[in-house]
């Protein structure tokens, strides 16, 4: 099931982004969080971790040269690394059940850096359709 959300993402990914000039994301992005579509909470918490990665990144860049590769690296690191605090710290509280965890651990940091690349709203629209075309192609062919 893994390896058909990825690929199916990747081609309808492809093409949106050919049709539309919007990338989802990141070429496994789409599909990872349509495996996940059942899980809201999963993918709140993984649009979090992006979004506070791409702050940290959008306050480091004043300070330390961050593009290309660099950047890249950067937004992948620094999403682990916010991953890791976020869930170490959530999981200490009581009242919080095991599911508030995020996508993967480089799914935010691809997220990010999409976000830095085209923007926030476009990066999160553009991620929403193609994930919900590759559940709907995957409910339709292995369900």
């Amino acid at each position: 099931m893994i390896l058909q959300a990825i690929s199916i993402g990747m081609i309808v990914g492809f093409l949106f982004y050919e049709l539309v000039g919007l990338s989802p994301g990141g070429i496994i992005v789409p599909g990872y969080i349509a495996l996940f579509i059942d899980q809201p909470w999963r993918i709140i918490f993984t649009i979090v971790i992006a979004l506070l990665t791409y702050a940290i990144i959008f306050f480091l860049s004043n300070y330390l040269i961050i593009y290309g590769k660099r950047r890249f690296l950067s937004m992948i690191l620094i999403s682990l690394i916010v991953k890791w605090v976020l869930e170490s710290f959530i999981f200490k509280l009581p009242v919080v059940n095991i599911e508030l965890q995020s996508i993967g651990y480089i799914i935010p940091g691809l997220l990010a850096n999409e976000m830095q690349r085209q923007g926030i709203f476009p990066t999160l629209l553009a991620t929403a359709i193609v994930t919900i075309l590759v559940r709907l192609i995957l409910y339709l062919f292995l369900f």
